[in-house]
C-alpha cells in the first residue's frame, strides 16, 4: 500500500494529502513529529535526505517533492482524472504548477514561516515586504488569466489548481487581499471537500 509521510501544517504536504481524497486512492499516513525532529530521524532521513516532507513509498519506490508525487499518483490512477485528455492542455496544467512553486511558494514562505512560527521580533521585515509585492504582481496575472473562468486549464479543476490552493490558504495569514476573480477562484476552491478535510489547524 501507497505510504505518506508528512506533516499537517506543511501546504506541500497537503497537496499531495488533497491528490488521494480527489482519486480516492488507499494510503496509510504517517505524521512526522517535525517540533522533535522527526523528519531528521535517521530512518527517515534513510527515505529522503532532504529532511523534507511530503515523501511517499510504494513497491520499492520512494518520490519526494510534491509535484513529483502529484504526477506519479496522476499517472498511476488516471481516474477520476486531475488533468485534462488533451495533451496540449496538459502541458498548461504542467506549467501552472511550474510557475505556482516559482512564482508563488518561494514567496509565500519567505511571509508565512515567520508569521506561523516566530516572534515578531525576529521577522526579516524587508525580505517580507519584497515577497508581498511579487506575490501581488502574480495574482495580477493570475487575475487575467482567469478572467472569464472557473479553472486555470479546460474549465476543470486540475493539478494546476490544486497546487495553488493550499498556499492561496495563507492569503489572510499574509494580509494580502487577492483581485475579485482571484478572490472568487480561491473560494472555489477551498469550498471543496478535500480541502476542508485536510485544514490545518493553524
Amino acid at each position: 500500500m501507497l505510504k505518506l509521510y508528512f506533516h499537517p501544517r506543511s501546504s506541500y504536504s497537503r497537496r499531495v494529502r488533497i491528490a488521494l481524497i480527489e482519486k480516492n486512492i488507499p494510503h496509510e499516513e504517517v505524521i512526522l513529529d517535525m517540533a522533535k525532529n522527526g523528519h531528521k530521524a535517521p530512518d527517515y532521513l534513510a527515505l529522503n535526505p532532504y529532511g523534507r516532507v511530503p515523501t511517499i513509498t510504494e513497491d520499492g519506490l520512494v518520490l519526494y517533492e510534491s509535484t513529483a508525487i502529484l504526477n506519479y499518483l496522476e499517472a498511476t490512477r488516471p481516474a477520476p482524472p486531475l488533468v485534462p485528455a488533451d495533451v496540449k492542455q496538459r502541458a498548461l496544467v504542467d506549467m501552472h504548477m511550474k510557475l505556482c512553486d516559482i512564482q508563488l511558494g518561494r514567496y509565500t514562505g519567505v511571509i508565512v514561516f515567520p508569521r506561523r512560527f516566530l516572534a515578531k521580533e525576529k521577522w526579516d521585515i524587508p525580505a517580507m515586504d519584497a515577497a508581498t509585492v511579487e506575490i501581488k504582481k502574480h495574482l495580477v496575472l493570475l487575475e487575467a488569466q482567469l478572467t472569464g473562468k472557473q479553472y486555470l486549464v479546460a474549465e476543470q479543476f486540475t493539478l494546476a489548481d490544486l497546487c495553488y490552493m493550499t498556499l492561496l490558504h495563507f492569503l489572510p495569514v499574509m494580509e494580502i487581499t487577492p483581485p475579485p476573480t482571484v478572490a472568487a477562484w480561491v473560494e472555489r476552491l477551498l469550498a471543496r471537500p478535500s480541502a476542508a478535510a485536510t485544514q490545518p489547524d493553524a
